[in-house]
């Protein structure tokens, strides 16, 4: 069966309009020896039956997430999600909804945004959340913008134990706007507090800082919060949801803006996306956050109502004004973050959070303890540290994967030599540690 509508006489119409005569007048400049000679050989069609048969046997040959033991981080993390959370987000009221533009018919969406935005303010102790970025990365990149529009500056810092990535977005995303951003050297892979204050003036609009920072370390945040704002800047904290489960939210240490990636919060690898950027900041800054922001309120009958509010966006207003062209946001990554918060509620989160500490740090002193291994930095960390080698991190890697282990991030991808980056979650087992020091030690 053909599936090309057009007739001989249509072509030779078209043909005709646009001025030549033959089809192959429009491909004269592409050479004669690249052109296709016969007909492809495409094998007969297959029915239905047929291709799904086929499909499963070639999807078969795949190995999953599940059979390896991973041990990977630098952003995205193996975290334990329950199965209620893709069951309520495959519903069709949430997997299908209609677009948030028209609330009369969308009230379901909005409400469980709001409910989103709610969670993420009380994780993280800030005034005002939007409904979802991207992804961290750009999520980082929208504060880098929102602190230069608030401040009317063009110059950020931002230190070297940020995620490289992340801060590969920031550059890009601040480059049009001739926004210049000035890395900071760092020093036993946190960032040293009087490094800082000799950096730092009032020229600068403020700081971006990641709590626990690219290498899992925790920073001095309380010094640094006084730094910044000593000198009339707004400090930015590039946050693990999870540690918030534990650690001081940025709120009480009184951070400006607050981003970070929501994967971990209910949401599968997927090899990499999509993911949810989060993304909250103090009142103050309200006008100035990007994306979409619900509100609650109630209509002429008293009825309680959800709405899109304070829209700063190029689609809805002049693009001189628009803060952002950030058109949308992850809904359905966010609700999952939204239920996975629900399912687990303040107990859970701190649970989860101590279980990686205590996991991370069990790891940690088996694998300083084994020769021509040693911890890149001594500083507190939450599920996350580097680790030095003796041996080519690529090849421990290779020896591992062999195994069925994904032994964590060859650092030498960032310009950093002999080193490992390896994250632990609450799913890791005692006898997956084990097995992985103990391949640690049988690799020479």
């Amino acid at each position: 069966m053909a599936y090309i509508p057009n007739t001989s006489d249509d072509r030779r119409k078209m043909l005709q309009k646009i001025g030549v005569e033959r089809f192959e007048e429009l491909i004269d400049n592409i050479p004669e020896k690249l052109r296709l000679k016969e007909e492809l050989k495409i094998p007969d069609g297959l029915s239905e039956f047929e291709v799904l048969k086929l499909l499963k046997e070639i999807s078969g040959e795949n190995s999953t997430a599940e059979d390896y033991i991973s041990f990977l981080g630098g952003g995205a993390y193996d975290h334990f999600i329950p199965s209620a959370v893709s069951h309520i987000t495959s519903r069709p009221e949430f997997y299908t909804a209609y677009t948030p533009y028209q609330a009369e018919v969308s009230q379901g969406t909005l409400q469980t945004i709001y409910e989103y935005q709610s969670m993420i303010c009380e994780l993280t102790g800030m005034d005002v959340s939007n409904a979802s970025m991207y992804d961290g990365a750009s999520a980082a990149a929208e504060a880098a913008l929102m602190t230069c529009s608030m401040k009317g500056k063009k110059k950020i810092i931002v230190p070297r134990s940020v995620n490289p990535l992340y801060l590969s977005v920031i550059k890009t995303y601040c480059y049009g706007q001739k926004i210049e951003i000035e890395e900071l050297s760092i020093e036993n892979g946190i960032v040293e507090p009087e490094a800082l204050q000799k950096k730092i003036s009032s020229e600068y609009a403020g700081v971006i800082i990641q709590h626990p920072n690219f290498f899992g370390c925790l920073e001095d945040v309380f010094s640094i919060e006084e730094i910044v704002h000593s000198s009339g800047g707004l400090l930015t904290v590039i946050v693990d949801p999870i540690s918030l489960g534990i650690l001081t939210p940025p709120g009480e240490y009184n951070a400006d803006i607050v981003c970070g990636e929501g994967q971990s919060l209910g949401n599968d690898l997927n090899f990499g996306g999509p993911y949810v950027g989060i993304l909250a900041a103090k009142k103050s800054l309200i006008r100035k956050i990007p994306g979409r922001l619900i509100g609650k309120t109630v209509d002429i009958n008293g009825r309680v109502g959800y709405v899109m509010t304070l829209q700063k966006r190029e689609q809805h207003i002049r693009r001189d004004k628009a803060v952002s062209n950030i058109c949308t946001n992850q809904a359905l990554n966010a609700l999952s973050a939204c239920v996975y918060l629900t399912l687990l509620g303040k107990d859970g989160i701190k649970e989860v959070a101590n279980q990686c500490i205590q996991k991370s740090h069990y790891l940690a002193e088996k694998i300083n303890s084994l020769d021509g291994y040693k911890l890149k930095f001594n500083n507190p960390f939450f599920k996350e540290f580097a680790v030095e080698t003796d041996n080519e991190p690529g090849d421990i890697l290779e020896a591992l994967y062999k195994k069925g282990i994904f032994g964590g991030i060859d650092l030498d991808r960032f310009g950093i030599k002999n080193s490992l980056l390896i994250a632990v979650t609450e799913k890791r087992t005692r006898e997956e540690m084990e097995l992985f020091v103990n391949s640690l030690s049988s690799i020479s």
